[in-house]
C-alpha cells in the first residue's frame, strides 16, 4: 500500500518524484521504486524523513513496534504522520513516536488508479494546514470518507482494505469456471472483468437498493435464478459474514499486539 500512496501522489502531481524518499531496510526493494517512480531511496529512516512535512507510515503491523522503537521522538515536530497501518490504533501510535499529529488512514489498493476509497481519522492535535494535506493525500487515492469514530477503521479494514482480494477471488473463480465450460480464458478474463466493473458503476448510480438490482436479473426459472440458488444453498452469504468478521477481529488482534 506504500507504493500505492507513492504512485498516487507522484502521478497527480502531489509531491515531486525527487521530494518523495521510501525507506526500507532492503535496499534491493527500493531499487525497483526508484527506477519505477523516479523517487529518492534510503534504508535509514531517521534520515527518509528529515525535514518532510507529511511521513506516510506503511509498515506491517508485525514491525510497527520496531520501528517506533528506533523512530520515537525523532520524527520532524511539523510533520504530520500519516498511518495506513492495519489495526494500530491512534493512541499508540501517539505514544509509540511521541508525536501528536497523527492520521490513521485505511485505503485499498485500487489507489494506485485513483480509483480507491480511504476511510480516516485524526488527532484534534492535527492542525488545520495539516488536514488539509491529509485530505489531500486521500483525494489523489479516489474517494475519501473521514469519521470521528476509530472503530470504523477495523471495520473498514474487512471491508474495503481487503475487499479487492475478496473480488479478486470471485473474479478468478469465475475465469476458471469459465475455461472449464470451455471458453477460452483471454476471453473469459475480458467478460469477467467487464461484468464486475460495469456492475460495480451500475450499482453507484442506480437509485436502487443491491437486493434489487440482483432481483432485476435474476427473472425466474431463468439461468441466474438457478445460479443463485446455488449460491443460496452453499450458504454463500455465511460464507462472506464469517470472512468479513474473521478479518474484523484479526485487524483488532494487531492493533493490540
Amino acid at each position: 500500500m506504500g507504493q500505492a500512496v507513492a504512485t498516487a501522489v507522484i502521478k497527480n502531481n502531489l509531491a515531486a518524484a525527487q521530494d518523495v524518499c521510501i525507506s526500507d531496510v532492503c535496499r534491493q526493494k527500493l531499487e525497483p521504486l526508484q527506477n519505477e517512480l523516479g523517487v529518492r531511496i534510503s534504508t535509514n529512516n531517521i534520515e527518509a524523513v528529515d525535514g518532510t512535512d507529511v511521513v506516510v507510515l506503511a509498515v506491517k503491523p508485525q514491525t510497527l513496534d520496531v520501528v517506533m522503537a528506533e523512530m520515537s521522538g525523532k520524527l520532524p515536530p511539523s510533520a504530520l504522520l500519516f498511518s495506513i497501518v492495519a489495526g494500530w490504533k491512534i493512541e499508540t501510535l501517539v505514544d509509540g513516536f511521541c508525536h501528536q499529529e497523527v492520521v490513521r488512514a485505511m485505503p485499498n489498493t485500487p489507489a494506485q488508479i485513483g480509483k480507491g476509497i480511504t476511510v480516516w481519522t485524526a488527532t484534534q492535535d492535527v492542525m488545520s494546514e495539516q488536514r488539509l494535506n491529509a485530505e489531500a493525500v486521500v483525494q489523489v487515492m479516489g474517494r475519501g470518507i473521514y469519521t470521528g469514530c476509530e472503530t470504523y477503521l477495523d471495520m473498514a479494514t474487512a471491508i474495503s482494505g481487503s475487499g479487492p482480494a475478496y473480488t479478486f477471488l470471485f473474479m478468478e473463480e469465475m475465469v476458471k469456471a469459465a475455461v472449464s465450460i470451455g471458453m477460452p480464458e483471454e476471453l473469459a478474463k475480458i467478460l469477467v472483468t467487464q461484468t464486475v466493473l460495469g456492475s460495480a458503476e451500475y450499482a453507484q448510480v442506480a437509485c436502487k437498493n443491491l437486493s434489487t438490482l440482483r432481483s432485476d436479473v435474476t427473472s425466474p426459472g431463468g439461468t441466474t435464478a438457478a445460479a443463485v440458488n446455488v449460491f443460496e444453498e452453499n450458504n454463500f452469504g455465511g460464507l462472506i459474514q464469517k470472512a468479513v468478521e474473521t478479518a474484523y477481529q484479526r485487524a483488532k488482534e494487531l492493533g493490540n499486539t
